[in-house]
């Protein structure tokens, strides 16, 4: 109930505050929590929440939230906080900041990750770094591309993305490993449907798997 009870505290938040003009939001319903390829609810559906602060400066921050569930009974939540500053000319934007992923109920997982992202278009790409990933004292890198493809009020989406570093092999038993996915969107009435299919290239790793979510962006009519 621990992870009801936050999950539900952070959507309390995020209604009051989306009534500002610069204060936005996001519910989503995923039949999976699939972080960089792996399962973070072991392939079991998870209700996920945010909270966005933008700036017209580029500064923004924010919060978000779900459930997870990696097979012990503590954590049972995951709220992570970020800040950074966007930036770009044109069609080409820049994007650096930070996130802190914590986990209440087992606060020695905690870690932190800083990140530099690009794009240009449909293309966007970035790299993640952490000195400690997954509190193991190890560092981890993740660098990944993604295509969007507009068609109308769907969407196409390609990923792939390469994790490595030291805390990849004290996690998973490789030195690194690759996740890829293909996925499409639907849009309406402020209603986003998905379906995407999700692949990683080493044995350890989650199955291949097809998730499905629904989501909203807050406040509506804008």
């Amino acid at each position: 109930m621990r992870n009801v009870r936050l999950l539900a505290a952070l959507g309390l938040v995020a209604m009051a505050g989306v009534a500002q003009a610069e204060v936005t939001g996001t519910a989503t319903i995923v039949s999976d929590y699939d972080y960089r390829g792996i399962t973070q609810t072991l392939e079991d559906p998870a209700i996920q929440l945010s909270i966005d602060y933008g700036h017209e400066s580029g500064f923004y921050a924010g919060t978000w939230g779900s459930n997870v569930d990696f097979g012990t009974p503590d954590p049972s939540t995951e709220i992570d906080l970020y800040t950074g500053f966007k930036f770009g000319a044109g069609d080409v934007g820049f994007d650096v900041g930070g996130v802190y992923y914590t986990y209440p109920s087992a606060s020695d997982l905690n870690f932190w990750e800083v990140y530099g992202k690009a794009s240009w278009k449909i293309l966007s790409g970035g790299v993640y770094y952490s000195s400690d990933f997954g509190a193991t004292d190890e560092t981890g890198t993740y660098i990944y591309a993604d295509l969007g493809i507009p068609a109308g009020p769907v969407s196409i989406g390609l990923h792939a993305g390469l994790s490595d570093g030291d805390a990849i092999e004290a996690l998973f038993g490789d030195d690194s490993y690759k996740d890829y996915s293909i996925g499409l969107s639907y849009s309406a009435s402020n209603i986003t449907l998905g379906i995407k299919w999700v692949t990683v290239d080493f044995d350890s790793g989650s199955d291949d798997r097809f998730i499905l979510s629904i989501g909203t962006a807050l406040p509506w009519g804008q």
